[in-house]
């Protein structure tokens, strides 16, 4: 028989430990020659990010030891940071971003020589950074995007299409780079260069525009000399997202548009722009563009697209352009990530499911057989300890519709007593424009292994659903966010699922923002913890980066019109009326979050006899990366619910709470 015992208090396999080591996964997947390459995340290592290569039907290898970390800051989100080709008898060449100095590397694995820089040496988080490239063997060159800072502020900076000589005569000098875009746009996405090699198209937009508000998709010939000309929109706008752009191996042109109200797939002739959408529904086949070099979809040797496509959750499908027959593929994965590489007949992309990690599937178009060939998932503890996810639909104010992913305490070892309802934490995703994915997460079974339910909450604003669900945070920032996450939380509650009086909120950076905004206005919520957050929209327009400098005109408005709203919305000037007590969890090389901001909010809050804690960690950004933070951040929050519940553990550190 199961012995009995109160929520929270139970014990778990599943330490802080084993959900850090797990959070790393495979992205930026590629094929050079037979073999494929991706990046991966170590968070044992420091959050690095090694470059990977499997060789067909081998082992998978590490291809640069330490120091060596695969990844840009360019927008500081980053993207696709390294490319690779195959030159037949003298093997692959790679280049690459070296995260420590931001300089393109190139790197041939079958020589013994180290990488060798291709681009200056610049100030470490300014100067030149570098992202999406694209070896061009015939010109000797990298084209890509380079970023370019101008000045002290972090705005001051420029974004253009480059082309980087791959003999190394750029690395001393800045002269050597060509720029092949005309600048006429602030934020660009690398080039794609049609198959006769005559014409090249990319992606631009320009502040206030973020890119799932409106992007143009730019046209340009490309001449003898590898110059861009006649560069022209080819469509796209103010109110239209175009999030991808590929050719088709017979020269049509490819794009992801929300023209509909969804990011479906359109192919359109170069000639003549008339655009045909190849398989109108309402889902999306693309989503925000938060990393350059992102791929919704992959073009096939045959003329047939593989796509990631799905409302929620995603799979992925081969779609025939002629027909619109779209057939996917068989298996328990539930979430594909945007990141598609293909190989003849084969597309490989990385997949997760509610039981199993992120992991690199291959699908073979020609038999329809899907197999995973790296980064198999490894059950580490029993899969009886995974908590099992209900997606649920929520009624808002108003009758609006609010999605939720609820996984509900679990555990073989132990239940709780008949009389007891469970403590629940709302999860508030960041972004916000993004969403919450339907996947095995070591984190989230942290805490419902023990006895503590989690729900995420895709409120109003979250991709996944169309632009109409997505447009409903226009302007309301602050308010929609927190009303959604409240509707779910006290509807967990009144259906007799959650104890009303132990619910809790947390979230990271716009999280960091719902989760702050929602113990200001509302007394939904027993405590919260607060993950490298917004907390004073005026203050932080002053002091983050030039990517989402402008996301807050969309977000509440402009500040110019509207300062009171951005008053009144601010967590940090409404400290008074936050009584629940909280955890602060902040990176101190946060760029896009700064200490500052959290730093103020405890200012507002000294005095006030609130039972707090403040955890700050050097070396840390936006998003913890490395094993120990994430670590001792899981385990403060464990601690912060355990006080606030009155739960009896005396396995994890104890948190350390002031007033």
């Amino acid at each position: 028989m199961v012995p009995t015992a109160p929520y929270g208090s139970w014990p778990s396999p599943i330490d802080a430990a084993l959900a850090a080591a797990h959070d790393g996964y495979p992205d930026h997947v590629g094929v050079v020659g037979d073999d494929l390459w991706w990046t991966e995340a170590r968070p044992a290592e420091g959050g690095r990010r090694v470059l990977v290569r499997r060789r067909p039907e081998g082992e998978a290898q590490q291809v640069l030891p330490e120091p060596w970390n695969v990844r840009s800051r360019v927008m500081e989100y980053g993207g696709r940071p390294w490319d690779g080709t195959d030159r037949a008898a003298r093997g692959p060449l790679v280049v690459f971003v070296h995260f420590d100095d931001q300089r393109l590397y190139a790197y041939e694995p079958n020589a013994t020589a180290a990488p060798r820089p291709l681009t200056p040496l610049s100030p470490v988080g300014g100067g030149l950074r570098w992202v999406d490239p694209r070896i061009d063997l015939d010109r000797g060159e990298v084209w890509c995007v380079l970023e370019e800072f101008t000045g002290e502020g972090p705005t001051d900076v420029r974004r253009v299409i480059a082309a980087v000589p791959l003999d190394g005569s750029a690395a001393e000098h800045r002269g050597a780079v060509r720029e092949l875009s005309d600048g006429r746009h602030r934020f660009v996405t690398g080039p794609r260069l049609s198959p006769d090699g005559r014409r090249a198209a990319w992606i631009g937009w320009d502040h206030p525009r973020m890119p799932w508000d409106g992007t143009e998709l730019i046209l340009a010939d490309v001449g003898a000399d590898g110059t861009l000309r006649r560069a022209r929109t080819f469509t796209g706008g103010p109110e239209e997202s175009i999030a991808q752009a590929d050719w088709a191996a017979d020269g049509q042109l490819l794009f992801a548009s929300d023209r509909s109200g969804w990011w479906n797939l359109y192919r359109a002739d170069p000639e003549t722009e008339e655009a045909v959408a190849l398989c109108p529904r309402e889902e999306e086949f693309a989503g925000p563009l938060w990393q350059v070099g992102r791929r919704w979809f992959q073009p096939l040797d045959s003329g047939l697209v593989a796509v990631v496509h799905g409302r929620g959750a995603t799979t992925l499908g081969i779609l025939d352009p002629e027909s619109g027959e779209l057939v996917d593929a068989a298996g328990p994965w539930t979430q594909w990530n945007p990141t598609l590489a293909a190989h003849g007949s084969r597309v490989v992309g990385v997949a997760a499911s509610p039981r199993t990690a992120y992991e690199l599937v291959e699908l073979d178009t020609a038999t329809g057989r899907a197999r995973v060939i790296g980064c198999g998932h490894d059950d580490a503890v029993d899969p009886a300890y995974y908590p099992e996810p209900l997606i649920r639909t929520y009624t808002g104010p108003g009758g609006r519709d609010i999605h939720a992913h609820v996984y509900p305490p679990h555990s073989p070892d132990r239940i709780a007593p008949a009389d007891e309802l469970p403590p629940y934490v709302i999860w508030a995703h960041g972004g916000p424009t993004s969403n919450v994915s339907l996947v095995l997460d070591l984190e989230t079974a942290y805490f419902t292994s023990r006895g503590i339910g989690v729900v995420k909450v895709d409120y109003g604003g979250s991709t996944g659903y169309g632009r109409a669900y997505r447009d409903r945070l226009r302007e309301q920032w602050g308010v929609v966010d927190v009303e959604d996450c409240a509707a779910v939380a006290r509807a967990l509650a009144d259906e007799g699922t959650a104890d009303p009086r132990r619910l809790a909120i947390r979230g990271g950076s716009a999280g960091g923002w719902t989760t702050a905004a929602s113990l200001a206005a509302t007394d939904v919520y027993a405590c919260g913890t607060v993950i490298y957050p917004v907390l004073d929209l005026a203050a932080w327009l002053d002091v983050t980066h030039d990517f989402e400098s402008r996301y807050l005109e969309s977000l509440v408005g402009p500040y110019a019109e509207l300062p009171g709203r951005y008053r009144e919305r601010s967590p940090a000037q409404h400290a008074d009326r936050v009584t629940a007590p909280f955890l602060l969890l902040q990176g101190l090389d946060d760029a896009i979050c700064p200490p500052a901001q959290c730093e103020h909010f405890l200012e507002k809050m000294a005095g006030r006899g609130i039972p707090h804690a403040y955890l700050t960690f050097e070396g840390e950004g936006h998003g913890f990366r490395r094993a120990d933070t994430m670590i001792r951040a899981l385990e403060a929050e464990f601690s912060l619910y355990a006080q606030v519940f009155a739960i009896d553990r005396t396995d994890i550190p104890v948190l350390e709470l002031t007033k």
